[in-house]
Order: structure tokens, then sequence, then C-alpha cells
């Protein structure tokens, strides 16, 4: 096979040349089963899938000021024609060669960039480019302009625009390289933007050898080296200089009035840039050879170092990354590399951690339960360094007697965050530096490790802002004293109480705390997006109910006012009327699990329908276990139906089944269950469903995606229950992910007949029902190669099985683009009309009862 990465170039050389299959007339029966072009389903599936859902606005962004918001404006599913733009598929990275950068920012881009008054909700548009794409739209500091990037067909540009009219002008001469690092920093003054751009005499694009040079040269390494399966690894010495090639910027300091670039360095395989506050430096990442041919792009060696942005000198190096290979690292001895680097929002330096070495002959053990314990106590440090950043000019701001997982200042660098973790129990605190030998706690308990950040999660999170600077910092009060802790509170019993959630401000020094906040859960889920002043007097929240689609609100926390900024749009109005049920059911072996069932909302009890299972099953270790996973169910959010909802088979008359399907077993074995429970879970709730009247169980049919699609096979041939299958993008043989997959951790070798056991392609032979298989040509997902799909099909066109294969080009792990969504609707609906809507014939008693 001629070099993967190298996707029809010949072929295909600009937006005009590419031939776009168009969409062929609605489908039915055996003609949508098998036609050769893509197809289109039936007009009420059509409509459900094509809903202009992505003119609904969610806000967010907001400038430094809390002024305006900005987002990106979309046209909903991209088109065949976008995805077939040709690009390389190097080492994990998706080129777009022609103009130099990420293909994500050619199909996944915006139409235009739209910003949202706070005070009033008037909409500005801001001006593009016609016909062109854009993405990444960045505040600058003092809140008066947007830059963000404008992709046209061969080029990226950075344009700044005025957020109040919307005028914008390009801003960059020289096209920006945007492969690796494709971002942009504005200085803390305003005036100016850091990126970069195309190298100056680059020279041409190395070039294929006509003819081969050699064979493809693979050697084993002399220690245990248990590697993943990578898709797009590089190939060959060709491939690595057209990565090289791809990846080389020159950084770049931008005058946003005369658009003079100042050249920083030497160009490099640059892949992230961070500026100092006082825009004198940046501590720039660049990635380095070797390359590696058995791991991607991300685990390449790489260097990150600080520059003087004045003339490009590298000052010092902070950290170096050699090739992660998937060897086994020795961290036993040596001193602790210093880790979690940024600037300090004062402007002085940087800040980073370090932890003590261990005493010499020391080592590391591990306990029963796998977390790490050290034989002796070691101090771990904040440590502050300025300014020429030499080893003279390294001061130890805290030092900790635990280890740290978080460090943040507030605004004016003079009170210390810290986070502290040991296995799931997270200690918060806050250190005046004024007095760094008393701790005052924020927060103790369960939950991540990070403890800065966002909302809606279940564990509370201290909040954050970034600065003008660009600085990332605690959010305080005005005077220093509290800060705000946000979280969302579940309840016991969340079928009757939905979620709140909640902001807390706490007293710094006395850790009392004051809830200013707590959300409405009466038919309606309210959460908060943004904090809008320091103060928290206004917060911006998104509400929504089982029959109110979600729409952003402005709220004064002082008043409780509430203004509405956004009105959006349901646009499948009968799908979210239809009706739905949450059951508890319960396996013969005692074990409870839910279930979820939409059915029309003209439908009647006692009519049974022909059912669709969808399903994604996950490993627990006990009922408590899988019990605790259910805790934050939400029963007043709204039913968004997708392009890809299963629910949209409601308009088909269908009874969509949405069951957990728990693995249960001890840790780290619980696959050893596998085919046992999958088997239970779904008679359970197959017989519940049944005795309640909705489903035909003569009429069943079942689907999952990726890992689902794995236990859709596993459930057609381990179980009668099922007349047709709908698999996409899985895996069907174990074997070719000798080393864990899902939560399994044991290696092939170790596990040998669980992995038999789990894999359907070795059990074929007992397939029941039709099953149709979908895949992406260029799936990228660890695991679900494409040869997964075409050996199963290949297996089954051999044992004389009922089954098609449709595989989709340009695709990744999941279908994105207009045709191929409407294609596998189209096929699904023909497909499950056929085998399971007409696998029988539905009787009704003289009591209305179905049998």
């Amino acid at each position: 096979m001629a070099i993967r990465s190298l996707v029809r170039s010949t072929l295909l050389t600009t937006f005009s040349a590419i031939l776009v299959l168009p969409l062929q007339a609605q489908q039915t029966g055996e003609q949508a089963i098998a036609a050769e072009t893509f197809i289109r389903p039936p007009t009420e599936i059509e409509e459900a899938v094509l809903a202009p859902r992505h003119l609904n606005v969610n806000l967010g962004n907001p400038s430094p000021d809390g002024r305006f918001f900005v987002r990106e404006q979309d046209d909903g599913p991209p088109t065949i024609e976008m995805f077939a733009r040709p690009f390389y598929r190097l080492a994990g990275e998706q080129i777009d060669w022609q103009a130099n950068r990420s293909r994500q920012w050619a199909i996944r881009s915006g139409i235009g960039l739209e910003v949202t008054d706070a005070a009033t909700g008037e909409v500005t548009r801001i001006n593009v480019p016609e016909g062109a794409r854009v993405s990444d739209p960045e505040w600058s500091p003092d809140g008066s302009s947007i830059a963000f990037f404008v992709h046209t067909e061969n080029e990226t540009h950075i344009y700044a625009a005025d957020p109040t009219n919307g005028r914008s002008r390009q801003i960059t001469r020289s096209p920006v390289m945007a492969t690796l690092n494709n971002a942009l920093e504005w200085t803390s003054d305003s005036r100016s933007i850091v990126t970069t751009l195309l190298p100056e005499n680059r020279g041409p694009a190395p070039t294929k050898p006509e003819v081969p040079t050699g064979p493809q040269v693979r050697i084993t390494t002399s220690e245990t080296n248990e590697i993943r399966t990578y898709p797009d690894l590089l190939e060959g010495p060709y491939e690595k200089e057209l990565l090289e090639y791809y990846s080389t910027a020159q950084l770049a300091v931008i005058d946003v009035t005369n658009r003079r670039a100042q050249s920083v360095g030497q160009p490099a395989m640059i892949t992230s840039v961070d500026v100092s506050p006082d825009g004198m430096y940046a501590v720039v990442e660049r990635m380095r050879r070797p390359f590696s041919y058995i791991v991607p792009r991300r685990s390449f060696p790489t260097i990150e170092e600080i520059w003087n942005l004045a003339d490009g000198t590298v000052i010092t190096v902070l950290s170096e990354e050699e090739l992660d290979d998937g060897s086994p690292a020795d961290t036993a001895n040596g001193d602790p590399e210093p880790r979690g680097f940024s600037w300090r929002p004062d402007g002085q330096g940087i800040s980073f951690m370090q932890r003590e070495p261990r005493p010499e002959g020391d080592s590391a053990r591990t306990d029963e339960e796998g977390e790490e314990r050290d034989r002796s106590r070691r101090q771990d440090h904040v440590k502050q360094w300025l300014p020429p950043f030499d080893s003279s000019s390294i001061t130890t701001v805290y030092s900790s007697n635990g280890q740290l997982t978080n460090a943040r200042f507030s605004e004016d660098a003079q009170t210390l965050f810290l986070t502290e973790r040991q296995g799931q129990n997270v200690h918060e605190y806050a250190v005046f530096l004024s007095d760094p030998d008393t701790r005052h706690t924020i927060r103790r308990g369960e939950g991540g490790g990070g403890g800065f950040g966002g909302f809606g999660g279940g564990t509370p999170s201290i909040q954050t802002k970034t600065l003008s600077n660009g600085v990332s910092v605690v959010r305080t009060s005005t005077d220093g004293n509290h800060v705000y802790v946000a979280g969302t509170e579940y309840h016991d019993n969340p079928m009757v109480d939905g979620p709140q959630s909640y902001l807390n401000r706490i007293e710094i020094r006395t850790g009392d705390s004051t809830r200013i906040y707590v959300s409405d859960n009466n038919n309606v889920y309210e959460r908060i997006l943004t904090v809008l002043d320091d103060d928290a007097t206004t917060v911006l929240v998104t509400r929504e109910s089982p029959t109110d689609v979600r729409d952003s609100f402005v709220r004064s926390l002082e008043s409780g006012n509430l203004r509405q900024m956004t009105n959006n749009t349901d646009y499948t109005p009968d799908i979210t009327r239809a009706q739905r049920f949450r059951y508890e059911v319960e396996r013969v072996d005692g074990f409870k699990l839910a279930v979820n069932v939409t059915v029309p909302e003209n439908w009647n009890r006692g009519e049974r329908l022909p059912g669709m299972i969808w399903f994604y099953p996950r490993e627990f270790t006990d009922q408590e276990d899988y019990d605790e996973s259910r805790e934050d169910y939400n029963k007043n959010t709204f039913p968004n139906v997708g392009s890809r909802s299963m629910e949209i088979l409601v308009r088909r008359g269908y009874a969509v089944i949405q069951p957990d399907a728990p693995i249960v077993g001890d840790d780290g074995r619980m696959n050893d269950n596998y085919v046992h429970d999958l088997r239970n879970n779904l008679a359970a709730v197959i017989d519940y469903l049944d005795e309640q009247g909705i489903v035909d169980r003569k009429r069943l049919g079942v689907g999952g995606h990726s890992y689902g699609a794995f236990s859709t096979v596993n459930a057609m041939v381990h179980t009668p229950f099922f007349k047709a299958g709908i698999a996409g993008d899985g895996n069907y043989n174990r074997t070719l992910t000798p080393f864990s997959f899902q939560r399994e951790r044991r290696s092939l070798w170790e596990s040998r007949d669980t992995y038999f056991s789990m894999s359907p392609l070795f059990f074929a032979n007992n397939l029941n029902g039709a099953l149709l298989m979908y895949h992406g040509e260029h799936d990228q997902n660890v695991g679900t190669f494409l040869i997964n799909s075409w050996r199963l099909y290949e297996a089954l066109e051999s044992l004389g099985k009922t089954s098609s294969l449709y595989v989709y080009p340009y695709e990744d792990h999941g279908p994105a683009t207009q045709e191929t969504l409407l294609d596998l609707w189209g096929r699904w609906s023909a497909w499950l009309d056929k085998y399971v809507k007409g696998a029988g014939e539905q009787v009704t008693t003289d009591d209305g009862v179905a049998q």
C-alpha cells in the first residue's frame, strides 16, 4: 500500500477540483441497503438529522471587563467536500499541507463571529472575508479588540476586530504556520500579538522518492515495552521529513497597529508559546528528533525553554522530555523534575513546583491500593524564578510536607492557593505569603486533583479568572478576603429531586462559608457558566427543563433579576414531547440497573412497539460502585436531540431503549464476567419491558458505537434476542489490542481466556440476526482500526450470515459530514424496517394488550 498519509493529493489539489458525490433521491428497502452512492433517509428522519441546531446560541468567552461575549457562528454538519480536501496523516497529526495548518481548522471552524452585549443583549456581527472560515477568537487584555484566525483556501491569517462595530482588518502579512502551534497570544499592553509564521526562504517540500530506497525497518528494544495500537504512525524516512517540514515555524511578535512582524530566534518545530506578562519573555516548547515509528507525535521528544522576545536568545531550559516510546521509565533515583511552570500574575518571573529528592538508598514502594507511598516524608516546594533565570535567582516561596498537585496565586500574588491530594482525598487551602506558616483550609473532601476551574461538576471547585496579562489566577473578592467555590449538589433520590448548582463565598482566614447562590430545581436546571465580577454580584447562567431548550441568562445575585440573553429553538418538538420512562430492573443475580425508554408521544400503553436497544457497557466492582455512578442523574435536563440521536427513531414508530450495561467483578478482573453480565443485562431489560407491554420481544434490534459496537456483535453471537444489529467503528477481535482496553489492564498473555471470550469474531458462526456495520475510513481511535470491520464482514460472508458493511470516506471515529449522516440514517432505516419492524406481526387481544 502506498504511504497512507498522502490522501489523493494528486487528484484533489484545490477546493474547486474536488468531486462531490450528490445526494440521491430518498430510497427504501433493498435499494437503500445496496446503493453505491450517498442516499437520503425518509423525510421525517432527514428533517431531524438536518435540523438547524447550530443556530442555537450558548454564550461564553466574556471580555476581560465582562461587557461582551464572543462566539463562533456554526453552519451545521460539514460537507464531504470540506473533508475531501487533501491532507497528510503524520504520527497522529492531520495536516492541511496546502495551507500549512492543522486539518481541524479546515473542517471544524466557523463561518463568522458574533459579539453579544452583556447589558442589552444586542448582537454585533464581525466582518470576515467572504467565503473564509474563522476560529479561536481571543480578547485583547484591555477588551478593546478581538483577534482571530481567518482560514482561506491556501492560507491562514490573523485579523483583529472592534467588538463595538464589527469592523476588522488583517494583521499578519505573512501566513500563519498553524500545524502544531495553532494559537495566538496578546501581549499585556494589547499592542502586539505573538504567534508562529511561515519561515522565510523555507524551500520546497520534501518529495517522495520515485523508487523505494529500502524496506520499512522496525527493531525491538531490549526492554519490555507494552505499546498501544496507534493509528497513522510514521512509516519511513520520507514521512519524518514531511513532519519536520510542516512543523517548522518562525516565532514572531506582530505590531497590531502597523502590522510589522519581528522574527524571534530561528525557525523551530514549535508546539506552544506562553508569553510573560511584561511581554519580554516567552516559554517556548518545541519538538525535537528522534521521531518514532511506534508512538504518535505527542510522545516525541520536547524541550521547554525561556526565550528573550527581543532577540530570540534562549535564556534557559525549563524541562526536557525524551522520547516516550512506552518503555518503563526509571524514576526511582535522581532529583524530581520541576513542574507546573507558570508566569506569576505580578510579573515577577515564573512560579513552579519541585519536590525534594529521595534520600540516597531510599525508593518508592506501592501499597495494595496502588497508591505510591514514600518511606520518608519529602517536602514539596513552590518556587519563584526571576530574570536572568540562572541558578542563583531561584527562591522558595512556600514548602509543604504533602505532595502538591496545584498552586495558583491571587491577582496581587500575595496569597497562594494550593491543592494536596492523597488518593481520592483532597485538601485545598490558602497561604498568605506574609504568614506562610499558617494554612487556611478552603475545602477538604473527595474530588478531582485540580481543585480550580469551571462549573457544573459534582466536585466543588475554587473559581479562577484570567487577567489582562493572560495569567490565570484564583478569583478573590475586591477586598481580597474571600474566594468562591462552585459545584452541583445531587440528592439522595435523583428521580424526585433534581440537582442544584451553587456558589459559595468563603472567608479565607476563617473558612466560614456563605451560600450566595443556589439554583432552583423545580422542573428546571440552572447552571452558572461564568462569574462576571470579583464580588460575584452578576453571573452568566443557563436554564433548561425537560420541555424548554437551554438558553443563556444574566442573573443578578443581589436582586435575583434574570435577563434572558438568547432565544433558542426546539427544532424537534415532537421528539421532545415523546414519552420517556426511567426504570430500575433487576437481573437474575439480583443486580439492579437503570434503563431509559423513549416512545412516540401518541403511544398508548399496551401497544407493543418494535424496539431498538442502543447501549455502551461500563465496568464496576459491585452494586455500590454502580449506584454511585447514577447519583448525578439529572431529571431536569432538556432532551437534546443530535444528528446521531437514536431517539429520532420514535418518528418511525420504534421504542428506543437505552439501558446501562454494568459489567461487574473484582477490581482488575471485571471482564472475566463480560459475556455473563452482557446476557443478564439484556435479558433483564427485555423481560421487564415485555412485562410492561412496551415492546414486542419478537421485533428487537440492538446497536452501539465504538465499544458499544463491539458489545452489539457480542450480544448477537451470545444471545438469541435480536433480529438486527447496528455496529459502528468497533473492534471485534480483542487480540488486536493485546495490551489493555477500556478498564482492562491485563495483557492478552495474562488473561488469554478473557480476551478470547470477549472477541465476537471467534464466535461469528453463532451470529443471530442481520448485522449492519459502518466504519470511518480514517478512524483515528486507538484500537478500532478499520481492519476489524473488514475481517468480521469477510467472516460473516464466508459463514453465510446476513450482514452489510459501509465504509465512509474521510470519516474519523464517528460520522460527521452531512452526506455520511444522511446516508447512515437511510441505511439504518431500511435495515431496521426490513429486519426488525417487518420481522413479525403484532396481535392485540380483546383487552387491548398486545401479544
